[in-house]
């Protein structure tokens, strides 16, 4: 159901890969609502996904850009300006990426480049991005800027390795820069805390199978889906929450408020 809660609005959206990605879903989701936007990837990424189909779909165009390049992201936001017609209403960070997960090293072994890598494209890129629209002066009052994090950031899931310290880093940036583009533009800065979700990067988390049947054991309301992440990414980026800003928002069914549940004792204490 569309309520046109971005009628008139514009955007970017980062890290869209494939139909299971958080992004792909909050692109089709804005474009029900009536906001219209460039959809941006890393040039490897785009390579390997279906954006084009995405594009076609919501009539947008792609800029692929590496969002740890500074030169990359001043030439998205002038062009994504120029497409649009004017300054952006919402931006969506939704990217991940870490070479210790991918290449198996444990977090008591990282080989440390591919740790800065990791550090940089996951959260440092968020930075970067901020900074570039800020200094462009690219957003317009009441705007939002999202990003998509992770509960690991503030408790121990031990085979998530360094992508905790990424989404812990990322969360600060979005607190600290949040504040300044709150004071002097304007505009929010938010991050959600989503549910375990079987998307692309997700499922290379080693045991990943098992951090989503845990989760949704221990939620009341189960796991959050792609698709309710979507839906609440819509909310923030709408102006019916232009107060809402340096917050981590959970969107995980319950689960970071839970110590135990029911099911999960009962794998535990099976009666005789």
């Amino acid at each position: 159901m569309s309520y046109n809660l971005l009628k008139g609005k514009r955007g970017i959206i980062f890290g869209a890969l494939d139909a299971n990605s958080i992004a792909w879903k909050t692109a089709e989701r804005v474009h029900e609502e009536g906001g219209k936007f460039v959809l941006t990837n890393a040039p490897i990424a785009m390579r390997m996904g279906q954006i084009n189909e995405l594009a076609e779909k919501t009539g947008s165009q792609i800029i692929p850009a590496d969002a740890t390049s500074i030169e990359d992201l001043e030439n998205l936001v002038k062009q994504s300006m120029d497409i649009l017609g004017g300054k952006l209403d919402f931006v969506l960070h939704s990217i991940g990426m870490s070479i210790n997960v991918r290449k198996g090293k444990h977090y008591t072994d990282q080989n440390y480049d591919w740790t800065q890598k990791g550090t940089d494209v996951s959260a440092m890129s968020f930075h970067k991005v901020m900074q570039t629209l800020y200094k462009a002066d690219a957003m317009n009052e009441w705007g939002s800027i999202v990003a998509l994090t992770y509960m690991a950031a503030q408790r121990v899931f031990p085979d998530y390795n360094d992508m905790a310290d990424n989404k812990a880093y990322l969360e600060s940036i979005a607190r600290s820069f949040g504040y300044f583009f709150g004071r002097d533009k304007k505009v929010r800065v938010n991050t959600i805390s989503q549910s375990p979700t079987p998307t692309t990067a997700g499922q290379g988390v080693k045991g990943f199978d098992g951090f989503i049947a845990y989760a949704d054991k221990m939620s009341p309301l189960g796991n959050a889906t792609a698709l309710d992440c979507a839906n609440y990414t819509v909310t923030l980026f709408s102006d019916l929450t232009k107060r809402v800003t340096l917050q981590n928002l959970f969107n995980d069914g319950g689960f970071s408020n839970m110590g135990v549940s029911d099911a999960v004792m009962d794998t535990f204490t099976k009666e005789e």
